[in-house]
């Protein structure tokens, strides 16, 4: 019994493979300008197509074994065959089919989020990266965030969000402060009306003792409030001899002093002085020096 590859050889093999060969139609290829296609089915046939070619190549660039020239080249053929893609699918709606573009894939960064990427022309979508491209040198930096830097507030950020409502002016609109604040206030005042009444009523028992005559006997309401105004009297005598004390205090300090100021003739005699006796010590220093110096020369004295 013949092989498999010697039946493959065979002359009656060969023979129907040639048949079939020629039945078939010659191999299509896709237009060049998506323009030329005149054909709503036809467009749509050479979309899949292209999408079936984009898929087998990024399916090849998650290998990061290819090395980094590969890498680039793959991925430059995808965004020439995103681009055609984007050509044919412009030309499917001008056609009358639907668009496709509407719902197309976001691009992704490492971590899973879309990633906008701006095309300069403002046609179609910009450059893109895939798979293991996105860790190539000089790309990860793209899709990495930069730290986002705390600005500090301003002066002028500071009052922006001052209003009325920060100084309190508003916080009787609320509906929360002023029962609060009218319960307290009556309670105030009744505790004021009645301080009153007592003290009232005390002065006006030692007033009626005084007119009659009698020995008025002191209570213990009575002795707080001659407490009260005795020390009242007392605090205002010792402003009072404060205020003595720092007047006279005040008038031991004041002195007068009178110094002759000179004028502006012995003003500038005194400078010219100064002048003088400046040149004539570095003159008088200038000479020693000089007389110093010859006599280490005679002596022979060299330090």
């Amino acid at each position: 019994m013949a092989r498999n590859e010697e039946k493959a050889q065979s002359m009656l093999n060969r023979f129907i493979t040639m048949k079939a060969e020629e039945k078939k139609k010659p191999k299509e290829r896709r237009p060049f300008l998506a323009s030329e296609c005149r054909d709503l089915n036809e467009a749509d046939k050479w979309r899949q197509q292209i999408m079936r070619e984009i898929g087998r190549k990024v399916a090849e660039i998650q290998n990061e074994g290819l090395g980094e020239h590969r890498l680039r080249d793959l991925n430059d053929e995808i965004n020439k065959l995103i681009r055609e893609k984007v050509h044919w699918e412009r030309r499917i709606v001008e056609l009358g089919g639907p668009n496709y573009a509407r719902h197309s894939a976001k691009m992704t960064d490492l971590d899973g989020n879309i990633v906008d990427v701006p095309n300069p022309s403002g046609r179609g979508p910009g450059y893109r990266y895939f798979g293991a491209a996105k860790k190539l040198p000089g790309v990860r930096e793209l899709f990495e965030k930069p730290p986002e830097l705390r600005k500090r507030r301003t002066r002028y950020d500071i009052y922006k969000r001052i209003n009325a409502a920060y100084y309190g002016y508003r916080d009787d609109e609320d509906g929360i402060l002023e029962p609060l604040e009218a319960a307290a206030e009556k309670d105030m005042q009744r505790e004021a009306d009645e301080e009153w009444h007592r003290l009232d009523m005390i002065r006006k028992e030692a007033r009626k003792a005084v007119r009659s005559g009698e020995v008025a006997e002191v209570t213990t309401a009575a002795r707080e409030i001659l407490h009260e105004e005795e020390e009242d009297v007392v605090e205002e005598e010792r402003m009072k001899e404060r205020e003595m004390r720092d007047k006279s205090d005040m008038k031991e300090r004041e002195f007068i002093v009178h110094v002759p100021l000179p004028d502006e003739k012995e003003i500038e005699k005194m400078v010219l002085q100064k002048k003088k006796t400046d040149l004539l010590n570095k003159y008088v220093s200038d000479v020693l020096m000089e007389e110093q110096t010859e006599a280490k020369d005679l002596l022979n004295i060299h330090r």
